[in-house]
């Protein structure tokens, strides 16, 4: 009996090789936040979801590399990614990063400014970052489901800034092409809402409740 799937899977040949094996090199010795797991496996697992999601090669390379200029390198690093892999991968990758030197911005500001550059970014680059952030949030509910509250001092913004980002990240993705990917995101980050037993959180709110607590801080209070 003949199949009637006329798809054809993406061709996946030494450039991706080659990225995972830059990308193994660049994080070399890096690990997830407080774990032992080794960095790679984000990585991997981020360009699993790509390809998964119907993704090219370049798109699978860029899920490799979307860490690797602010975390090894800052612009330098772009322009390597560059010159070694192509515009399109370069792109893609820029579009993942959301600080590119030493020291980073604040972090509010700069996850804020993050958000202002996913709504302008392609399609396929909004799929790259949003593989990513749907394995972040599935990582987190793994973890909270082991090790409760103590798990959000890893994290700069903490809980409230933490389920604040995702959750106006999902709500960003879903509000063009939506995907398998946003979708998926939608529920991961629902899915944490509820095992936190906290309600999503606007941009206005949290940013006021922060705020609040900088004015208390610098008062004495």
């Amino acid at each position: 009996m003949k199949s009637n799937n006329t798809l054809k899977p993406p061709h996946l040949g030494p450039r991706l090789q080659h990225a995972f094996r830059y990308a193994a090199g660049k994080h070399a010795g890096q690990t997830r936040k407080q774990s032992a797991v080794p960095y790679l496996s984000h990585l991997m697992a981020v360009a699993s979801l790509v390809l998964e999601a119907g993704g090219d090669e370049d798109m699978a390379i860029a899920a490799l590399l979307h860490d690797v200029v602010e975390d090894c390198g800052g612009m330098p690093r772009l322009r390597e990614v560059r010159k070694q892999f192509g515009l399109r991968v370069a792109k893609m990758v820029e579009g993942c990063t959301d600080s590119f030197g030493e020291p980073k911005p604040e972090w509010l500001e700069r996850k804020k400014d993050y958000l202002r550059e996913v709504k302008h970014a392609d399609v396929n680059t909004r799929l790259v970052s949003a593989s990513d952030k749907l394995h972040n949030v599935r990582t987190i509910l793994a973890d909270y489901r082991q090790h409760g509250e103590a798990i959000w001092a890893r994290f700069t913004g903490k809980k409230e800034g933490t389920l604040w980002y995702y959750r106006a990240l999902s709500n960003e993705y879903e509000r063009r092409s939506p995907n398998r990917i946003t979708r998926e995101l939608e529920l991961a980050v629902a899915e944490l809402e509820r095992a936190v037993g906290r309600k999503p959180r606007g941009s206005k709110e949290f940013t006021k409740k922060l705020a609040k607590k900088k004015s208390a801080a610098n008062s004495g209070r």
